[in-house]
């Protein structure tokens, strides 16, 4: 099956409405690159007007709540992105489960919010590296996926990343052969959970990925595109991660 590639930016806790000029020139790389999907995840602050500034841009969050409302002081829900304008949210990003210590229970409920509201989702996973260090990345991930994919999981709104946490924002990348591994393993567990439609959900690979390491990294059997961070701040780092992936 043929699966388009995805380049998707993480802002993270960046950005001011200033910054927002940096879209116009990514905005004008998707459309120059028409078979590669383009989304950006901002802060929630930035949401709308990303969305009104670049209306052929995919505009996301970087996270949303599981419930679709309540006593959450300075949390937002599915809705409540959606109506700003975003068009998908990630779930279950490896700060999200070291800083607020969520679980894939949290990712799976956050996943489920998400597409009961419209949104499409990243969904991450990934091993730390102590957890490389045992042996145990696969088993990680395996564990991950089983805990946090939905029962109704499909490509029509649902992309899983892969995102060794000791990679983010190291400038430390796994060999090529290890990416395979784990996303062929990835792959072999989704099909395990919700047979043939596992093969149409894009499996993309997030850990500081640049210009530099992008066009052999999107080459890599099973990696669909690449989830970034840092270097999506900027047009000028990630304008050439989205022609490496055309």
């Amino acid at each position: 099956m043929t699966r388009r590639k995805m380049v998707a930016g993480n802002w993270k806790m960046n950005g001011n409405l200033a910054l927002l000029a940096e879209l116009d020139a990514i905005a004008a790389a998707a459309a120059a690159h028409p078979g590669v999907d383009v989304a950006m995840a901002v802060p929630a602050t930035l949401i709308a007007p990303a969305a009104h500034r670049v209306p052929g841009l995919l505009i996301g969050a970087e996270d949303v709540h599981e419930a679709d409302s309540g006593a959450h002081t300075g949390c937002v829900s599915a809705a409540m992105v959606r109506e700003a304008g975003a068009r998908f949210t990630i779930v279950g990003h490896s700060e999200r489960r070291h800083d607020q210590h969520e679980t894939s229970q949290d990712a799976w409920a956050k996943a489920a919010a998400a597409h009961r509201h419209g949104l499409s989702v990243i969904l991450c996973c990934g091993e730390t590296g102590a957890e490389r260090d045992a042996g145990r990345a696969e088993r990680v991930v395996q564990a991950q996926i089983e805990k946090s994919l939905p029962e109704n999981a499909s490509g029509d709104w649902l992309t899983l990343a892969y995102e060794p946490r000791w990679a983010i924002g190291t400038g430390r990348t796994p060999t090529l052969e290890d990416i395979a591994a784990i996303h062929a393993i990835a792959r072999a567990k989704m099909r395990q959970l919700i047979g043939e439609a596992a093969d149409g959900v894009r499996i993309l690979y997030g850990g500081s990925v640049t210009g530099e390491n992008a066009r052999p990294i999107l080459a890599t059997p099973d990696v669909d595109g690449a989830l970034v961070g840092g270097a999506s701040l900027t047009a000028a780092k990630f304008v050439p991660i989205i022609a490496a992936a055309d």
